[in-house]
């Protein structure tokens, strides 16, 4: 009898597959990297034949190691970044660069590309903005749909379908053109408390031509994350997934939202759902806190309704670089090459090598902020996305010297981490100023494995942080979409409680350690406030320096 469940993850770097019993415990997993092209500091893009690829080969590898037959597979569920898929007639990709390479067709979520056209879409000020917390971000979908239009005309009017990768991904398996409520209601703009979209700001905006169409390119038919699509899996993606047809497969989630639906409802006395705050911490970081009514709280997107949990608004806020940031700050210093050989002869990422070293030289976890000293780091390289929702934010370093040994540089890091978790803080301030209840941290995501990354970001942020026991929860948040569709539990949400697992429980500390980020955290929004007024100071000297260049 078919009992088990897939869930599958495309992140920014890689496919991966995770096979699960009902209760949540996973018995296999695969993984397969994917290709992501920079053609500079604001273009990022993939190839959705490379994700499918990926994803077919996680799969398999991953039924191999169960050693469970295609017919013992009850249902697949997907999550995936959000990040826009270009699609011609009959499915064929279309370039979305000007080099004119139609294998890549996806601009990748992390794309800043469309800060300007962001820019202008703000500047409507109209009512839907309201409902991604004042602002849009270039990371979402309108902004980068209007790039395409206004630079890559041809690939904007020949596309047929413009997706989000989850419903990409669902597509692909079913040739379901349904979307999820996640994904149009988090980055396209769908007003899913209404149930439509508004006419009005798309031609507002100068994408009325979507309207014309009815909306036929963006999606028709919307259903909630967890619901059946079509007649399961095609005879054709069966074959190459080595499953059977008509399996089913579930609207999907963006993956920070799988790591939510996947987390959440960890089994735990504090706080319950409602008052958990989901904190995936990968390339990016994204928090996601649910509430029985809106929300509305500047710098961090929604209120969703029904856009996670099923029923519930959600308030979306996050980092738009956190992984990437620690890689990118730890990445400038001298040592750096001899700490990476060093942590290859260990089998250790560069970051978990670091993190392991700082633990060494403390009694506690908590004592490693004292490592920092006096570096201060405001990790926004990529921008803030919350709460100060600026895509032009830049990262400060302050407190550097003329040290180039390991030491120093494990400080450097320490102290990155330190900046990522005040940003967490600043998110969770921000909330709760607006009337949000905010009770403990639920931690999922790659970037946050060690027990000491897990120490620092609740001495950091003044909460509780709870880690879910040996799962990890974005491949369950998949899963638990696959029961959900497969109909072994009633809905979505008694998935999310019958698959939940236990969780560790991380107290901030108190005494001379809350004082010492306190002090520090005082610092980080001091040198924070002072590059926004660097960066107003050198705008003149900037807005001259591209006169003359194009002159």
């Amino acid at each position: 009898m078919a009992g088990h469940f897939i869930g599958i993850d495309v992140g920014t770097g890689s496919a991966r597959a995770g096979i699960f019993d009902r209760t949540g415990r996973m018995l296999a997993t695969a993984k397969r990297d994917i290709a992501l092209y920079r053609d500079g500091p604001d273009f990022a893009e993939q190839s959705s034949a490379d994700i499918w690829q990926a994803v077919c080969a996680s799969v398999r590898e991953a039924m191999t190691q169960s050693g469970l037959r295609p017919d013992e597979i009850a249902g697949i569920g997907f999550d995936a970044t959000c990040s826009l898929v270009v699609l011609g007639p009959g499915g064929k990709p279309l370039p979305v660069g000007a080099h004119g390479d139609a294998d890549r067709d996806i601009i990748v979520w992390m794309d800043h590309r469309a800060i300007d056209q962001a820019e202008r879409i703000n500047a409507t000020e109209h009512p839907v903005l309201a409902y991604v917390g004042g602002t849009i971000s270039p990371e979402m979908e309108t902004p980068k749909l209007l790039w395409l239009k206004e630079n890559l005309p041809a690939s904007y009017h020949t596309a047929w379908q413009f997706f989000d990768l989850p419903d990409f991904l669902t597509w692909r398996a079913t040739g379901s053109l349904a979307r999820s409520t996640c994904t149009v209601t988090c980055k396209w703009t769908y007003l899913a408390h209404e149930g439509h979209w508004d006419e009005s700001y798309f031609r507002k905006i100068g994408l009325g031509d979507l309207a014309d169409g009815g909306f036929a390119r963006i999606g028709t038919e919307i259903v909630p994350g967890g619901t059946a699509l079509g007649n399961g899996l095609t005879e054709q993606a069966a074959a190459e997934l080595g499953l059977n047809p008509g399996t089913p497969v579930a609207a999907g989630l963006i993956d920070a939202h799988a790591g939510g639906v996947g987390s959440v409802g960890v089994h735990s006395p504090h706080g319950t759902a409602l008052t958990r705050m989901a904190y995936v911490f990968g390339t990016s970081a994204c928090t996601m806190a649910s509430s029985a009514e809106p929300i509305f709280i500047p710098g961090i997107w929604g209120p969703y309704f029904s856009a996670m949990a099923p029923g519930l608004w959600l308030s979306e806020g996050g980092q738009s670089g956190a992984g990437a940031a620690i890689e990118q700050l730890i990445g400038f210093h001298p040592a750096a090459p001899e700490a990476q050989r060093l942590a290859e002869g260990e089998g250790l990422s560069l970051p978990d090598w670091l993190a392991a070293r700082a633990a060494r030289h403390v009694a506690t976890p908590s004592e490693a902020a004292c490592l920092a000293s006096e570096i201060i780091v405001v990790p926004d390289f990529l921008g803030n996305r919350s709460p100060h929702a600026d895509p032009q934010a830049r990262a400060v370093v302050a407190g550097l010297g003329m040290e180039r040994d390991l030491d120093h540089l494990v400080a450097l890091y320490v102290a990155g981490l330190t900046g990522i978790g005040y940003g967490l803080r600043q998110i969770i301030e921000a909330s709760r100023a607006k009337g949000a209840v905010i009770e403990a941290i639920v931690l999922s995501g790659g970037a946050g494995r060690h027990p000491l990354i897990r120490q620092l970001l609740a001495d950091c942020s003044g909460l509780p942080l709870l880690a879910p026991h040996e799962v990890d929860p974005v491949l369950l948040g998949s899963a638990m979409l696959a029961a959900t569709a497969a109909k072994t539990f009633p809905g979505l949400g008694e998935a999310m409680t019958g698959m939940a697992p236990g969780a560790t429980v991380f107290a901030p500390a108190g005494g001379d350690i809350a004082e010492l980020h306190a002090r520090r955290l005082a610092a980080f929004e001091t040198l924070q406030a002072a590059a926004r007024t660097a960066r107003t100071l050198m705008q003149p000297a900037r807005h001259q320096a591209l006169s003359e260049t194009s002159t």
